[in-house]
């Protein structure tokens, strides 16, 4: 079980004011905590692979393929917009 002198260590470093109550409050907790830590680092977890999931992940995206457009859908597409250049849409320069 963790000192009152070591708790009340940790307390100042987290900048907690602790009254006396509290102070022994968090004296059990964190001695639970330290002991809970000290269960696990008793566990073999040889040949586990560390992880940074929990499931299997993976980033999903797709090929950059080139779409060939169909003329008459371009022909409808840009006979709609104010004003072309190129076959593409001009919009006003904003810098």
């Amino acid at each position: 079980m963790l000192s009152k002198q070591e708790t009340e260590h940790i307390a100042k470093l987290a900048r907690l004011g602790l009254d006396a109550a509290e102070l022994e409050k968090y004296r059990k907790d964190l001695s639970a905590i330290l002991g809970y830590i000290e269960k696990l680092q008793e566990a073999d977890i040889e040949g586990v692979k560390p992880f940074t999931h929990s499931i299997e992940i993976s980033n999903v995206g797709r090929a950059d393929v080139k779409i060939e457009r169909i003329p008459e859908d371009l022909g409808k597409l840009t006979s709609q917009m104010p004003q072309t250049k190129d076959g593409y849409l001009k919009v006003k320069s904003i810098f």
